[in-house]
């Protein structure tokens, strides 16, 4: 897995690109975390991950964790069919904001 990060005005937007499972969350809560705690509006894009797995879902869940506690926003964007289906029966659907991409992520951030 792969995370870039790039400021769209005053919204920061973090890429992951590959799977987020045991071995790569590690990567994500490097970042996320931290960047949603500092940055009060952060998209996360997933437009490019074709899997998530419980411990990929653990860290997005301590994202949303943080930005409810901060007053921060955290939204989520481009879910794959197969990532959304895991949102879906997990419940992390109600949990998250989510929107089909980029562009519209950035205006509900904003």
């Amino acid at each position: 897995m792969q995370v870039s990060e790039e400021t769209h005005g005053s919204v920061l937007v973090i890429t992951a690109s590959g799977r987020i499972d045991s071995n790569t969350a590690g990567e994500l809560e490097a970042v996320l975390p931290g960047r949603v705690e500092t940055n009060p509006a952060t998209v996360m894009d997933l437009g490019d991950v074709a899997y998530v797995s419980s411990a990929g879902l653990r860290v997005l869940l301590k994202g949303a964790k943080i930005a409810k506690s901060t007053g921060n926003k955290l939204v989520l964007c481009g879910l794959d069919p197969s990532v959304q289906e895991v949102f879906d029966i997990s419940g992390f659907t109600s949990i998250f904001a989510i929107e089909p991409d980029v562009e519209k992520a950035l205006i509900a951030a904003a």
